[in-house]
């Protein structure tokens, strides 16, 4: 049954293949011609003459058609997990001859859904006609595709006739960003208690006293670090301060360890809040990077949401190693924690739910536990 399926799939798609009425009347013109040739009757002949010179007729007409329609795919935007990806393809009729009941497959990867078909009933000639679907998205990723089939049995429907069309797609659908209104495990970062760390502190926090270039009213998500109590009081509303460089050119590295081998699920959570946490430091005005082990150090909302989107854990690692300075490092492996630069902060996905304690005492982070929801414990204070 197999072999006969993959045998009327390539000649359907390299000339024709009989519909199911095609079929049938093929077997009725060869009866016909069979009691004509058994009884010499001339009006059998003539009738499985005709149909024979229908089906004859039905067999070029759907290859025909199919001629000078030119495909043309449109660029896919980005969107983040959980939304729909917009596909638009656009036909065009060259031919001085209208092109009817066209039916269109776009073969999208299995790992989105199986290939989504339409149906178009006319394109006028020297017309375009767009076809334009939805996709729903779950996961993240970089997803690519090259093929679309256009299939047609007019005018008679007793022959189908497909060909393919090569339009390579590329559709990026970028991880989750979580919408933090707190993190402590960034807010925190550069208040170690270590004298360095605390005269570097002071000395940014000098140096940007005269940099406040205006202050507006709060918003949500803002920092309370930098709401202006005393101009607050007076106005009866919170105000915030906005700086032209915050604390000194402070930065934050966020480190995914993406060359270790993880749980895929946990994987999935790690990128997740390696984004969240990019997108919350640029929000409260520091200036933010991201590592990945292949990728090495990345700036910028679309460079960065681009390789959050296609990256694997058990990557080979580049040429760049992780930054000699303090980082968020964002790992399964436990034993990775105390070889961190100082003042580093860390996220730990265990595979167990007990992870020894003399590799996470050295520098504080979070280990995420299966059940509270990463936003919450993202939002949650530090612990070693």
């Amino acid at each position: 049954m197999r072999i006969a399926h993959r045998l009327a799939d390539w000649v359907e798609s390299r000339w024709v293949v009989p519909a199911y009425s095609g079929w049938v009347l093929g077997a009725f013109s060869l009866c016909f011609l069979a009691a004509a040739i058994n009884t010499m009757a001339g009006w059998l002949y003539v009738i499985s003459g005709i149909s024979l010179a229908l089906l004859a007729m039905a067999a070029t007409l759907p290859v025909r058609s199919l001629h000078r329609i030119h495909l043309q795919r449109l660029p896919i935007q980005p969107i983040s997990a959980g939304e729909e990806l917009t596909i638009e393809i656009e036909l065009h009729n060259q031919s001085s001859q209208p092109k009817t009941l066209l039916q269109i497959r776009d073969l999208i990867p299995f790992v989105l859904d199986r290939p989504v078909s339409g149906v178009i009933e006319t394109i006028l000639p020297q017309q375009t006609h767009r076809w334009v679907y939805y996709q729903p998205t779950k996961q993240r990723g970089v997803y690519r595709w090259h093929t679309t089939q256009l299939r047609t049995a007019t005018p008679l429907g007793l022959f189908w006739c497909r060909r393919e069309r090569q339009l390579p797609a590329t559709a990026i659908v970028y991880p989750t960003v979580l919408p933090l209104t707190t993190c402590p495990l960034i807010d925190e970062i550069g208040q170690e208690d270590s004298p360095q760390y605390f005269s570097r502190d002071r000395r940014s926090q000098l140096a940007n006293q005269d940099l406040t270039r205006s202050l507006r009213p709060y918003r949500w998500g803002d920092p309370f670090r930098l709401v202006h109590w005393r101009t607050s009081a007076r106005y009866g509303e919170l105000r915030v301060r906005e700086l032209e460089v915050f604390t000194g050119g402070q930065e934050v590295i966020i480190c995914l360890d993406s060359a270790s081998l993880w749980n895929t699920e946990n994987f999935e959570q790690a990128v997740i809040a390696a984004a969240s946490l990019y997108f919350y430091a640029t929000r409260t005005q520091l200036t933010a990077k991201l590592w990945t082990a292949n990728a090495g150090l990345l700036q910028g909302h679309r460079v960065v949401l681009e390789a959050l989107a296609s990256v694997n854990f058990g990557e080979t690692p580049g040429d760049t190693p992780p930054p000699d300075q303090p980082i968020v490092w964002l790992t399964a492996n436990s034993l990775s924690l105390n070889s961190l630069p100082a003042a580093s902060r860390w996220l730990l996905w265990p595979d167990n739910a007990t992870t020894p304690k003399l590799t996470v005492s050295d520098r504080p982070g979070i280990i995420i536990q299966p059940e509270p929801q990463l936003q919450t414990q993202l939002q949650s204070g530090i612990r070693n």
